[in-house]
């Protein structure tokens, strides 16, 4: 309606988007599996891997396990994984008495970041450049 009526561009975000990307309120069982999902990347990164995407395996529910892996991305880029349709009700919404306990474990306990002045603390890096391992790859990569 806005571009139709105005002609302006314009962008919208469900809010379910913000309590996705919010890490203070992040789940003790979802921050572990990412920080060491980002570990997995960045060793695959110093291996010279690129065009790969770590990944979080479920292995059990009770007692909830994962293992962490590397796909490549050309297996999994612009694949779309639907809900399966048994969690859906007839009128399109989510039946949660129908939803199985799937994501139970991936929101239990909590891990609240330190706060300064209500702020959440986060880690503030460097930014420093590993221009050795840089140059190093550099090199490996033109001379293949």
């Amino acid at each position: 309606m806005i571009k139709n009526a105005l002609g302006h561009k314009f962008h919208w975000a469900v809010a379910d988007y913000l309590q996705r990307a919010a890490r203070h309120i992040a789940s003790k069982t979802d921050v572990q599996p990412g920080l060491r999902a980002r570990q997995a990347r960045g060793r695959a990164g110093a291996e010279g891997r690129n065009a790969v995407m770590p990944t979080i395996e479920r292995i059990s529910d009770v007692p909830y396990r994962y293992r962490i892996g590397v796909a490549d991305l050309a297996d999994v880029a612009n694949v779309e994984k639907f809900m399966p349709r048994d969690f859906i009700s007839d009128d399109g919404f989510c039946d949660h008495r129908e939803v199985p306990a799937l994501p139970a474990p991936l929101i239990a306990g909590e891990d609240y970041p330190a706060y300064r002045d209500g702020l959440p603390v986060y880690a503030t890096l460097k930014n420093v450049a590993g221009r050795d391992r840089l140059l190093a790859a550099v090199r490996a990569a033109v001379s293949r």
